[in-house]
């Protein structure tokens, strides 16, 4: 049990070094890089050791811990209130397959990093670079970049949900923001995204749904039952979308929120 809780806490670590990479700006590998060419001795990574677990098995499991990796990146983010803001804009504007989903998630995926560059510059500032340089282990290196990560997650998250997981939990009640872990943050943290997501989803319904309500009535008043409303609203809701430069309000306010 010993050496498989170790394991998970190596996948954690990666984990959160994974969102590091994501967050942390190009110029600072390029950085890094030049500084551990000139001195390769001094990058020292540690693996906890896993006890009596056999080589293949620690691989496997890591591996399949591994897999969760990309799970985590997209819930510890800005990630997941985009796309689903995404996804309600293509459903109100009836446009079916368009835009399509690999220009959504690579737009989603792309304000992301730009949402995240902050906390990236942060954690590259006090962990990434004292780590290239040697100056600190990778151990000290992920302890040091949790608190940012915590700290924007914290920010975006209801006390309502903190308060479900730490009662859920069974914990006792924390002073300090710094007295959660990250169990009890992440899921609060998840929640508290899908409900903004959706909000925002809702007031961007609104609009649309009034437009497929006006061509509606107006088609029954004339007695038009066989023409579907769907394929005379969607003209008029795309012109509504394109006189109001919609893409721009819409990714200025996802990225305002965030502020």
């Amino acid at each position: 049990m010993t050496s498989v809780r170790s394991v998970i806490r190596i996948a954690a670590r990666l984990a959160i070094l994974a969102l590091v990479l994501i967050a942390t700006p190009a110029h600072v590998f390029a950085q890094a890089a030049q500084a551990a060419a000139q001195t390769p001795n001094n990058l020292n990574l540690q693996i906890e050791n896993v006890g009596t677990v056999s080589a293949p098995l620690q691989i496997v499991l890591l591996m399949t811990l591994l897999t969760f990796v990309p799970a985590l990146l997209v819930t510890m983010t800005s990630f997941t209130r985009i796309v689903i803001v995404f996804h309600f804009l293509r459903q109100a504007l009836g446009t079916q397959e368009q835009p399509s989903n690999q220009i959504l998630i690579g737009l989603a995926f792309f304000l992301t990093m730009f949402i995240m560059a902050p906390v990236g510059e942060r954690v590259s500032t006090l962990a990434l670079q004292p780590a290239m340089d040697g100056k600190i282990s990778m151990n000290e290196a992920i302890t040091r970049a949790t608190p940012p990560v915590r700290e924007f997650m914290l920010k975006q998250t209801r006390e309502k949900d903190l308060a479900v997981f730490v009662e859920l939990g069974k914990l006792p009640k924390p002073t300090t923001p710094d007295d959660l872990p990250m169990r009890v943050v992440v899921p609060a943290f998840v929640i508290s995204e899908l409900k903004t997501g959706f909000q925002m989803g809702f007031f961007l319904f609104v609009p649309f749904l009034l437009i497929d309500l006006v061509v509606s009535t107006t088609l029954l008043s004339m007695g038009m039952l066989q023409l579907p409303p769907a394929m005379i609203s969607l003209p008029f809701k795309v012109m509504l979308f394109v006189m109001i430069d919609g893409w721009n309000l819409i990714v200025a306010s996802l990225v305002r929120s965030f502020a």
